[in-house]
C-alpha cells in the first residue's frame, strides 16, 4: 500500500505525474510547464486548491523549475503552500536522449526512496483522506458526465459556469468535483 499525501501535489509535466502517482496515493495536479503562464483557469484551480486542500509544489530543481515555483508562489501567497525540493543530481531521465540543459534529474529522474524521504521529511506522510468522495465515475456515468455523447460539453459547461479549466478530462474532472465538493 502507498503511503497517503492528504495534499495536492503540483508538479511540472505529465511524466512528473505519473512518477509520483507510482509512489504514493494523492492527487496531483500538472502545470504543463510554461503553460501555467498563460492558462487563467488552471492557475484559479491552484488558488482554490491552495486555499481548500493545501498544495505542495515539487518543480525539478532547474531554473525553469524555480520559475514555475516562484509564479505559483505568487499566485497562491503563503497559506496552503508546501515548497519541497529534489536534490540536484546529475543525470538525465531514461525517456530522453540527452541530459536536460543544467544537466539535473527531474522529478520523474528521482527514485522511490529520495521522493519518499522529501514528503517525510516535511511531515506530510501517512495523513489520512479526510473521507469517501462525493462522486463516483459511475455516478459521473449516470449524471450525463461522462461516457454520452454529450458529456464533455456538459462537464465544460459546469466548469465554465465554477471558473475552472473547461479542458480537463473525465477522470479530472472527477478529481475536481470531489475535491472542491462541487455539488452535480
Amino acid at each position: 500500500m502507498k503511503p497517503c499525501c492528504h495534499r495536492i501535489i503540483v508538479v511540472e509535466g505529465k511524466y512528473d505525474k505519473i512518477r509520483l502517482e507510482s509512489v504514493l496515493d494523492a492527487t496531483v495536479v500538472t502545470t504543463e510547464g510554461f503553460g501555467i503562464f498563460k492558462d487563467a483557469e488552471k492557475r484559479s484551480l491552484l488558488r482554490r486548491l491552495a486555499a481548500t486542500r493545501g498544495i505542495v509544489i515539487l518543480s525539478d530543481s532547474d531554473g525553469a523549475g524555480s520559475l514555475i515555483r516562484s509564479h505559483i508562489r505568487t499566485l497562491c501567497g503563503k497559506e496552503g503552500v508546501t515548497d519541497l525540493y529534489i536534490p540536484p543530481i546529475p543525470g538525465k531521465e531514461r525517456r530522453k536522449s540527452a541530459p536536460s540543459k543544467e544537466g539535473l534529474l527531474g522529478v520523474e529522474g528521482m527514485n522511490n526512496e529520495t521522493l519518499l524521504s522529501l514528503f517525510e521529511a516535511a511531515g506530510l506522510l501517512g495523513e489520512e483522506k479526510e473521507k469517501a468522495p462525493l462522486y463516483t465515475k459511475t455516478d459521473l456515468f449516470l449524471l450525463g458526465y461522462s461516457g454520452t455523447a454529450d458529456a464533455k460539453a456538459r462537464r465544460s459547461a459546469l466548469l465554465k459556469e465554477k471558473g475552472l479549466p473547461i479542458t480537463l478530462s473525465g477522470n479530472a474532472f472527477l478529481d475536481v468535483v470531489n475535491l472542491l465538493e462541487i455539488k452535480l
